[in-house]
């Protein structure tokens, strides 16, 4: 009985030394793959992701099983996701859909995320695969998206890891940013369309035929954007050919302003008389002001200057861009080099 009981203690200590070493051999492991921060997040990324104040869903759109150098990505990413989700608050969510076809044939659910993805705008990209020494071409899923209170935005194509925290980070605290600086902002920002009525006599001779309808088109990018800016932006219309005041301020900024001779309008028959007019959007917030073009001038070979007008609908991530950019709430974070990562200056 004494024997057996010396043989179970034995066994008992033996079962512990296993297990210590076993989670020594873990611990080491896991220190050994961060020392270099492969997985482990930089001070500065857990600072960020601890501020959240509202609710963060990154959606990761990544097709499974690609070839190398690809492979590696998508489980890197979960391991990194993981690191924020452990720093950060309880605003911070992640989550994987599978956007992958099995057996070749593509699911309802994969097939549902793929639609899903290219709503939010992240579309399949081509990466090359080489199967026995013969050179082939898939389709692949490799983008997220970063929803935060009402604001959209995406890393549509990761293509590597090297700076990749540096992006998310980034995007993090510029939407983090973004909240709490639109919830404070005083005064409004303004988006400026500033249309010379004059130009609707030449638009058909310019083929701008949906010049007129610029404004109202304009207004409604704008009323979509205020839903992710709080209210803070402003829409307005001004017309230069009537309105010296909105005259002077296009041309301070040097917006674009067309000239013409008197000339036979084939589309009426009636001559127009020479003219000029003043088309381009300035986004203005106090006395800091950007302009996007309206009309884009175009050299082509053997015909000479032709005329573009934008395609005012997809002009909401330009204009928000702007916003951004003259409100500055771009502050920059500074990294580690051994994040991979160049240091900011």
């Amino acid at each position: 009985m004494n024997r057996f009981g010396k043989y179970g203690k034995f066994l008992v200590y033996l079962v512990l030394v296993v297990l210590i070493n076993l989670a020594g051999i873990t611990l080491f492991f896991r220190i050994d793959l961060t020392k270099h921060h492969v997985y482990s997040l930089s001070t500065e990324s857990q600072n960020v992701v601890k501020t959240l104040k509202e609710p963060l869903t990154i959606k990761v759109f990544f097709t499974k099983n690609l070839p190398a150098p690809y492979n590696g990505i998508e489980r890197y990413l979960h391991d990194m996701l993981d690191e924020y989700a452990e720093a950060g608050n309880r605003y911070f969510n992640y989550k994987f859909y599978d956007v992958s076809a099995k057996g070749g044939e593509a699911t309802p659910e994969s097939i549902a995320n793929q639609k899903l993805a290219k709503d939010y705008g992240i579309t399949p990209v081509q990466v090359r695969n080489i199967e026995q020494d013969q050179v082939k071409f898939q389709k692949a899923f490799m983008g997220m998206v970063f929803i935060h209170g009402d604001i959209v935005d995406k890393l549509p194509a990761i293509t590597s890891t090297n700076g990749l925290e540096y992006k998310i980070t980034s995007t993090i605290h510029k939407m983090n940013n973004k909240i709490s600086t639109f919830l404070a902002l005083k005064g409004k920002v303004q988006v400026k369309l500033y249309l010379s009525s004059s130009l609707n006599r030449v638009a058909g001779a310019m083929r701008m035929n949906n010049l007129s309808s610029v404004p109202e088109k304009l207004k409604k990018v704008v009323e979509g954007l205020n839903s992710k800016y709080y209210g803070k932006l402003e829409f307005v219309s001004l017309d230069p050919a009537t309105d010296t005041n909105a005259a002077k301020e296009a041309k301070a900024h040097n917006l674009l302003t067309l000239k013409w001779p008197a000339f036979l309008n084939r589309q009426s028959g009636v001559k127009e008389e020479a003219g000029s007019g003043t088309a381009g959007i300035l986004v203005q917030y106090k006395d800091k002001a950007q302009k996007i073009p309206l009309i884009v001038a175009e050299q082509i070979p053997l015909i000479g200057t032709q005329y573009r007008l934008e395609d005012v609908a997809k002009l909401g991530d330009t204009i928000s861009g702007v916003v951004d950019s003259v409100v500055d709430i771009n502050e920059k974070i500074g990294y580690l080099v051994d994040h991979g990562t160049a240091p900011l200056s």
